[in-house]
């Protein structure tokens, strides 16, 4: 099976490099035959990789240990459904499944749009296969993930590592990676589209849809991957800025900027060098997060291992892209320079979308450079420090709040120019909730920065959501003469881009609010004999014992927590301690979680003492998490906006669609919704939480340090230490206790901590001292001087001295005027 499975992939590399160059060849001559033979070809390469993938699947199912990457990462005793997720669990396999789906993907795009896109088609196969041979050769020569043991055949196999034996982290790859791979699709067209100089806007419905259907599945990966670091790691967190995270972060961010400024161009016709620039990028920071997380350039917990000889080939690979791809941008900068780039006013939509663009695309430089700054300064002082969590809140937590600012703004100011009048009403209603909700806020005592400012924003972006729709329900119900429920179907079946948006507005203001939740949660770590109860809040939590069974695959010591409140019992909770037989090196943390709308209670059993389990005595981390699942609901509605944008725009509403191409997309968009739909639900609902209980710190210095200092276990990813929950953090928060009862203050307790551990590693930020200054003036550099040419460039193409038509309009009806504004501002 081995053999056939390499054959496959050099077979399917022969044919790769054959689709490439005779859809070239066949352009070229205008040979339609030739063209066709490249399809097909290309369609051959699906089949090829189909049929690679189930040798593979097969090898793992039928234990074929005589395969090195099936040996290292199954065993007999797996389950089946772990077996077969992992074909992508390593690298070699990882790298074979990426090339499956672009090879899936690119067939599906070729055949939806092989009539509608003649001239684009043969540029498009040569793309998609130039990207898949670099990959095919990567596997063909350096990571065969079908290499065999030439000798002495392991009996058993090594097994997927414990953490990864979790549902969540199961699907989460293959959605991050459907993400990833997406994104190559409007990157092949916009390749196609550069090469043939056909560039006007038709190319681009092809792009947006892929690339919101990539977005889609980018935004699920990294929500998936939030679950299972809140469910897996245990520190009561679900995302801490680490390198891998990072890597599919970066291109949700330039291909969110994408979205919004293809609208310019379609309604304006402006910002075409940038939309292709964005498309280019965002294909680009794919293949880099490729790169990180495969490398070895950068330490993270979730990353493959180091790979000198792989890194040097992605970064031949990368700087072909660039220099390919932006030489084409040069070369056809004629055609792409729009004949009229002139922003009526600095009040309106396309302005709005270009400040958006600018804190996208600043925000994806930031992280960025802040992931790449440890292996930089180690490159050039010999030193490698942490840049973790609270380095990255400092900067991203404001640009986040104007990031939710800005999607309020959008939807209210009109396209060209907003009047006064306009912006008046538009923003009254929003605005007064925004202050009603402060407040509220102020008279209940609770902190307004940052969170409370999240809240008040929130309830801002929800009113003009909320505004959207009611008057455009209210209008259509008098037009049609149908009730208000029948009013807003129709409205969304006839504008599903425009009011998908919203909705998807709608689960990133519902995200927001579960991030703002965080700012209020309570962690406390207790030790508990069997019998003895805790509070944490309004909650008590006692300890009814500790069990140690095994299955044969694992050890397994379970708490048995029972959980009251005003001394009722509600429920039992079981934190346990895996410890799996063959990586008994590698103990997994199962936590127990009671989830609620409006709070969950998080208890994990961090350590299994010997000594403290015959005694029956548990030590616990309790967290009381406050609007966490408003995260995982938020991205339930941001699916279901996304799969109403993806329906056929042709369709006037919501009926059967007729075309190919539009039964395509309508199933492939209720599909998607179904899908992404069976994310958790959630239990029954508790009472708010009490935001002001105590915390476990005595001084307020004291827990500004446990914000700020990391945990240096190197077995996690630098989690805080008002966070971590392993044991090198317990002696850690011990010894602030003890600098901050012996006076010192905050400078002071760093400088220790600094000498105390031979680095700055300790520390969640570069100290602003010597090379490390870079870490804080470059970004604020970069930032300004983005924000100053975002300035010059609205300034140069705002119109100036104008002169005003006199307004000789006949007066009009006061409810058609209404709807006339209604229907010309929003118009998409």
């Amino acid at each position: 099976m081995a053999a056939l499975g390499s054959f496959l992939l050099l077979a399917t590399f022969v044919v790769c490099a054959y689709a490439a160059v005779i859809s070239v060849v066949g352009a070229r001559q205008r040979s339609r035959r030739l063209i066709e033979s490249g399809i097909g070809s290309f369609y051959l390469v699906c089949a090829l990789m189909t049929c690679a993938s189930a040798v593979m699947i097969n090898a793992f199912l039928t234990n074929d240990f005589s395969i090195k990457y099936v040996q290292h990462y199954s065993d007999s005793v797996q389950p089946l459904f772990y077996k077969i997720t992992s074909y992508w669990g390593g690298l070699d396999g990882s790298i074979m499944f990426w090339v499956f789906l672009l090879s899936v993907f690119g067939s599906l795009a070729v055949f939806v749009n092989r009539e509608r896109y003649r001239e684009l088609i043969p540029y498009v196969i040569a793309t998609i296969s130039t990207v898949q041979m670099f990959f095919l050769y990567l596997m063909v020569v350096h990571k065969n993930p079908f290499t065999t043991f030439l000798t002495n055949v392991p009996a058993e196999g090594t097994g997927l590592n414990p953490l990864l034996q979790n549902y969540w982290m199961a699907i989460h790859p293959p959605s991050l990676y459907t993400g990833f791979v997406g994104m190559t699709i409007p990157f092949a067209f916009c390749i196609a589209a550069l090469v043939t100089g056909h560039l006007d806007d038709s190319w681009l419905k092809a792009v947006r849809r892929w690339t919101m259907f990539s977005w889609l599945f980018l935004t699920f990966g990294l929500t998936l991957g939030m679950i299972w670091a809140y469910e897996e790691l245990g520190w009561g967190g679900y995302w801490a800025w680490d390198p891998v995270e990072n890597a599919g972060l970066l291109p949700w961010f330039t291909a969110t900027a994408f979205l919004h400024s293809v609208m310019v161009q379609e309604r304006r016709s402006m910002l075409k060098i940038w939309n292709v620039s964005l498309v280019i990028v965002t294909f680009f920071l794919t293949i880099f997060g490729t790169f990180m997380t495969r490398s070895g350039v950068v330490q993270s917990v979730h990353a493959f291992g180091e790979d000198r000889v792989l890194a040097w080939l992605f970064t031949g690979f990368m700087v072909v892209i660039l220099t390919f791809s932006f030489g084409l941008v040069i070369y056809r900068m004629p055609l792409l320079r729009a004949r009229s780039n002139e922003l009526d006013s600095w009040v309106s939509r396309e302005a709005a979308f270009l400040v958006n663009n600018w804190i996208l695309l600043f925000s994806a430089f930031f992280v960025l450079f802040a992931t790449m700054f440890p292996t930089l300064s180690e490159a050039v002082t010999g030193t490698r420090i942490t840049v973790a969590q609270p380095f990255y809140n400092k900067w991203m937590a404001p640009v986040g709040l104007i990031l939710l600012f800005l999607t309020g703004v959008g939807p209210l100011l009109a396209w060209r120019k907003s009047t006064i009048k306009n912006v008046r009403d538009q923003f009254l209603m929003p605005t007064i909730l925004a202050l009603i909700t402060l407040a509220g806020l102020a008279a209940t005592g609770l902190e307004i920065w940052a969170s409370g400012l999240c809240f008040a924003l929130s309830a801002f972006v929800t009113g003009t959501i909320w505004q959207e729709f009611w008057r455009g329900t209210r209008i259509r119900k008098k037009n049609t003469g149908t009730d208000m429920l029948t009013a807003l179907i129709g409205l969304v079946g006839r504008n599903k881009r425009r009011y998908g948006g919203y909705i998807v507005h709608l689960g990133i203001v519902l995200m927001f609010l579960g991030f703002a939740g965080g700012a209020y949660k309570l962690d406390e770590q207790v030790l508990l004999k069997q019998g003895q109860a805790a509070a944490v809040g309004k909650w008590q939590f006692r300890n009814d014992g500790i069990k140690v069974a095994d299955d044969g695959q694992k050890q397994m010591t379970t708490a048995y927590i029972t959980v009251l409140r005003d001394g009722k019992e509600i429920g039992n909770l079981y934190p346990a301690r895996w410890v799996f037989h063959r990586h008994e090196d590698s103990p997994t943390t199962e936590v127990a979680i009671r989830r609620g709308l409006w709070e969950d209670l998080y208890v994990v059993l961090p350590a299994t003492d010997p000594t403290m389990m015959a005694a029956q005595t548990a030590t616990l981390q309790i967290v009381v998490n406050p609007l966490v699942n408003w995260i995982w609901l938020g991205f339930g509605i941001i699916a279901f906006g996304t799969g109403i944008a993806l329906l056929p725009e042709r369709a006037y509403s919501f009926a059967v669609a007729k075309s190919t191409s539009d039964m395509a997309g309508a199933t492939a968009a209720f599909l998607l919704v179904l899908f992404l739909a069976s994310t958790p639900a959630f239990a029954q609902m508790h009472d708010p939480s009490a935001a002001n209980a105590p915390v476990v710190a005595t001084s307020d210095l004291e827990k500004q340090m446990r914000r700020e200092l990391v945990c240096v276990c190197g077995d996690c990813a630098h989690y805080p230490l008002s966070e971590c929950t392993c044991s090198k953090a317990a002696d850690m928060r011990a010894e602030l206790a003890q600098q901050v009862s012996a006076g010192k203050n905050r400078d002071q307790i760093r400088a220790w901590f600094v000498e105390r551990y031979g680095s700055q590693e300790p520390l969640g930020a570069p100290l602003d001292q010597g090379f490390n200054r870079l870490a804080w003036l470059l970004p604020w550099s970069l930032g300004v001087g983005a924000a100053a040419a975002v300035g010059f460039v609205a300034i140069r193409w705002s119109r100036h001295n104008r002169p005003e038509e006199p307004d000789t309009q006949a007066p009009t009806d006061p409810e058609l005027n209404e709807r006339l504004d209604d229907e010309l501002r929003n118009l998409d």
